[in-house]
């Protein structure tokens, strides 16, 4: 083929599909420049809806490559492209990583959920998967939970969507329950008057709600007294061990 053919070829080509390629290319440009905008103003309202911070950039960066890909395929399809092979083979490599990240998009979903209902935030105690800990960060994917004897605890977000987490710090405050067995000869009116001098002595106990000192069973060969108080959630466990020492010793040296 001579060189005048092809120019030929190449101007009925132009002729014939220019207008198509060059309509592509502006809806191209156009299309990119509406969604950097979008990506800008996704940005800030998601600012000011105090969006989850770990959430933002992946939901952002979620929805430009959706736009990207919608925007590519009304490229082509402007353009001329035949989109059947195309479409094929997006539909089995979608197929492919579906069942591939079945999981990963489950723990995902899971993520999601969580960071929107606040079942817990970073900072709360919880019970969860057999381990109890502080939340130190909640991820889309998994949820960082430090233990008290300092161990780092990963848990996927679908174990903890799908099952039972106990909040230990989401009503601010705990009750304390601590029940002792006395012999019949001890008099309950004694047991009564160091509980509650312990109780006074103790400076972390909250006063509201009002503690609450009772027998709890009577047994033949004595009987138990329930003791219920208060104490600020963050602070359960030191506070707990400390009043618990502070009343054996105070049972111990008066009844």
């Amino acid at each position: 083929m001579n060189a005048e053919a092809l120019l030929q070829k190449m101007y009925a080509w132009l002729l014939d599909k220019g207008p198509a390629v060059l309509a592509a290319a502006i809806v191209l440009f156009i299309g990119l420049w509406v969604i950097r905008a979008l990506s800008g103003y996704l940005r800030k309202w998601m600012e000011r809806r105090q969006i989850n911070g770990s959430l933002r950039p992946f939901l952002r960066s979620m929805l430009v490559t959706l736009l990207r890909m919608l925007l590519l395929l009304a490229v082509m399809q402007i353009a001329g492209i035949r989109m059947t092979i195309f479409a094929a083979l997006v539909t089995s490599f979608g197929v492919a990583a579906g069942l591939a990240l079945s999981g990963t998009l489950q723990n995902f979903t899971s993520g999601v959920l969580i960071l929107f209902l606040k079942p817990f935030q970073a900072g709360d105690t919880i019970i969860a998967q057999g381990h109890e800990g502080t939340v130190t960060e909640i991820m889309i994917f998994y949820t960082i939970v430090t233990t008290f004897d300092n161990r780092i605890i990963v848990i996927p977000n679908s174990k903890l969507s799908n099952e039972v987490i106990i909040n230990e710090s989401a009503s601010g405050n705990r009750r304390l329950d601590i029940e002792i067995k006395f012999s019949s000869n001890t008099d309950y009116g004694e047991v009564k008057k160091v509980m509650e001098a312990a109780i006074t002595d103790a400076g972390n106990v909250l006063s509201v709600p009002p503690k609450r000192i009772g027998v709890s069973s009577l047994e033949p060969d004595g009987y138990k007294v329930m003791l219920n108080l208060w104490i600020s959630a963050p602070d359960f466990t030191a506070a707990k061990m400390e009043f618990q020492e502070k009343l054996l010793q105070q049972l111990k040296a008066s009844v």
